[in-house]
């Protein structure tokens, strides 16, 4: 993945991150929801969320903070 759409894609993440905690609701958790289970429900539709992180194929997002965290790249 080329780092322009990996800063895309962050960024993404965050904004989502944001207005879910904006919201009240647990950013983290409602976000793996969606992750794990590709319900968009789990993400509110507030500042356009759903469209956000829907714009990423789940398998990106996942492949990318898993090497983020980890400190690797494949």
């Amino acid at each position: 993945m080329r780092e322009e759409e990996r800063a895309k894609m962050r960024k993404s993440l965050r904004l989502v991150y944001e207005a879910e905690k904006e919201k009240g609701y647990r950013a983290i958790d409602q976000m793996i929801g969606y992750l794990v289970t590709d319900d968009p429900s789990y993400i509110t539709g507030h500042r356009d969320d759903r469209r956000v992180i829907r714009e990423f194929d789940r398998d990106e997002l996942m492949e990318e903070l898993l090497t983020t965290y980890l400190g690797v790249s494949e």
